[in-house]
């Protein structure tokens, strides 16, 4: 947690500088400018119960506390609790719920959040909804007595929906509902839900903040000082914390959150234009095409569209499968958000878990792909897509 003088700080500061120092002081032993790695377990105490904030590594770390403070300054929150995945952070959150709960969640969610609700809080006796909430009105017929929370990602995982978090917040609000938003597509540095009434934001930091693809994390931040409580005492009792050299690798990532953020954008708005325009594709789903359903919403709530591309390429399969594995640059494989460009199958890979007919409700047929656009020169990144294409027209006959 950040105490008041330095929330009034953080608020002075822009996010680029936030994400270099926020929540990291010079140690004061060495002097080192950069946080150290403190890997003990354990920590010595003067006597029982007398010691200097840290008793045991999973209930606090040296580390783990610079990057909780870091990250609570990029989303403007009081409190930021991390974990040792982005599954374990979304669980966590589940865990303040009983049987009997229900949850509304949004109806394109990636495919590990879906299992959660559908295949592990299910069997404790938490229900949910899953629905479009791209029109606030649904949340709002959709809310029952029994509700207590209502979750959605930003832009969604893999269409790339975009729901107004201040309007669906509001409902929440008159209902006393928390709202939890998965801020892991946008990042802070192009939207901030927290300032436009959310409860909670959700990181997967494995992605656009770590930034490198070596990090499997989580995070959780809120300014609700009882989900603070609460989420602290589920990291400590249930356990799933970062490790320390996690952590610090996520603090280094963050240090280039914005800079890799602007470059993502960049190249991911000049190769979806140049996507829409090719033959071979049947759509393009990017927020910053005018062509996007919720193109309006997307420029008023977000700072930039994003990294994340996803299109249909025509042919089916067949089309699609050739399409990946022709590929040079852009790595097929799950996962988003690092310096390099991915490229995978969301019916195959990613959202394997969803059903069939749930998949087909979404629009995520045999030819739906998704790029993670990385931050390699573009026009490497174009010709890389145009082998693609060569491939899939060969396997489409």
């Amino acid at each position: 947690m950040i105490d008041a003088s330095a929330m009034k700080q953080a608020h002075q500061l822009g996010i680029d500088t936030l994400a270099i120092h926020a929540g990291q002081e010079p140690d004061p032993h060495s002097g080192a400018v950069m946080t150290p790695i403190v890997l003990s377990s354990t920590f010595a105490q003067d006597g029982p119960g007398v010691h200097k904030g840290y008793d045991y590594s999973r209930a606090g770390n040296p580390t783990r506390t610079a990057l909780e403070g870091c990250l609570a300054a990029l989303e403007g929150a009081r409190h930021a609790i991390s974990f040792g995945s982005g599954c374990g952070a979304t669980t966590s959150v589940l865990l303040s719920l009983k049987a009997g709960d229900h949850v509304l969640v949004g109806d394109d969610v990636y495919g590990g959040t879906f299992r959660i609700f559908d295949k592990v809080m299910k069997d404790f006796g938490v229900t949910a909804t899953f629905l479009d909430m791209t029109e606030p009105a649904r949340v709002r017929e959709a809310i029952r007595k029994e509700t207590r929370l209502i979750w959605m990602e930003t832009p969604s995982n893999p269409m790339l929906k975009i729901f107004d978090i201040a309007a669906i917040a509001e409902i929440a609000k008159k209902a006393g509902i928390p709202l939890a938003v998965d801020n892991t597509f946008a990042t802070p540095v192009l939207q901030r839900p927290l300032e436009l009434g959310a409860t909670m934001v959700v990181h997967s930091m494995t992605k656009y903040l770590n930034g490198h693809s070596d990090v499997v994390g989580g995070c959780v931040m809120t300014s609700d000082e009882a989900v603070g409580e609460k989420l602290r005492f589920l990291q400590k009792a249930v356990g799933a914390v970062p490790s320390p050299f996690d952590c610090y690798l996520v603090l280094r990532g963050l240090k280039t959150l914005g800079v890799r953020v602007r470059q993502h954008v960049q190249n991911a708005q000049t190769l979806a234009e140049y996507l829409e325009g090719h033959a071979q594709v049947a759509r393009v789903l990017y927020p910053g095409l005018q062509s996007h359903p919720s193109h309006a919403l997307a420029s008023r709530q977000m700072k930039a569209p994003g990294g994340m591309i996803t299109f249909e390429v025509k042919g089916g399969l067949p089309a699609s499968t050739a399409f990946l594995k022709a590929l040079g640059i852009f790595a097929c494989a799950e996962s988003l958000g690092g310096v390099e460009s991915l490229a995978e199958h969301p019916a195959i890979m990613t959202h394997a878990s969803l059903t069939p007919e749930a998949r087909a409700a979404l629009g995520i047929g045999d030819g739906l792909l998704r790029l993670s656009i990385g931050i390699e020169d573009v026009r490497d990144l174009q010709d890389d897509l145009e082998t693609g294409f060569a491939a899939a027209r060969r396997a489409a006959g």
